[in-house]
């Protein structure tokens, strides 16, 4: 067990890390993540949770999330609505801003309401247990996949191009065919 704060090594090049064809804008990452937009946009300017495709330059543009940035975004509601200290969240999200993309669908963040420690199997949970350290558990994977089932639902952006992509939601009808006529 390691507490999720700096000593991991960042993310390389030729990481797992692909480059992100798809990006969300705040109202989409929002709603996936299950936060308002007040509190995307002071994590954003803070420098809590910055939006790894496109910052916001000034009135106007558009910030542009990736699929790990709004994952991280629901581990932070999580663990703020749990109590942990904005200190401690920052060091979580440095640490798991620097794990790759396959270390974090298999990670388990536990907390004891003050420090955040990353356990990687379930030997790690139950030592943190036993050791009555650990008082709360969020199984990253599990969030990975809500924040999946959520983006379906949702619009995203192709990074490249700027072509709005449309979830599986019965109601896009009206934005595929705008898509088709532009």
């Amino acid at each position: 067990m390691r507490p999720a704060s700096p000593p991991g090594r960042p993310a390389e090049e030729g990481s797992d890390q692909p480059p992100e064809e798809v990006g969300y804008r705040g109202p989409t990452a929002c709603s996936a993540a299950g936060i308002t937009y007040r509190q995307l946009d002071y994590w954003a300017r803070t420098g809590l949770v910055e939006p790894s495709i496109r910052p916001a330059y000034g009135s106007g543009t558009q910030r542009l999330y990736s699929f790990r940035d709004i994952v991280v975004l629901k581990i932070v509601k999580r663990l703020l609505d749990t109590g942990v200290s904005l200190q401690n969240i920052r060091a979580a999200v440095k640490h798991l801003r620097s794990r790759g993309m396959t270390d974090l669908a298999r990670m388990t963040l536990m907390s004891d309401g003050a420090t955040v420690y990353e356990c990687s199997s379930p030997d790690e949970v139950v030592d943190l247990l036993q050791g009555g350290q650990g008082v709360f558990g969020i199984a990253v994977g599990v969030v990975w996949k809500d924040v999946e089932g959520a983006l379906s639902q949702l619009h995203g952006e192709r990074v490249d191009t700027g072509e709005t992509l449309v979830g599986n939601h019965p109601g896009d009808e009206l934005a595929r065919r705008r898509n088709r006529a532009g």
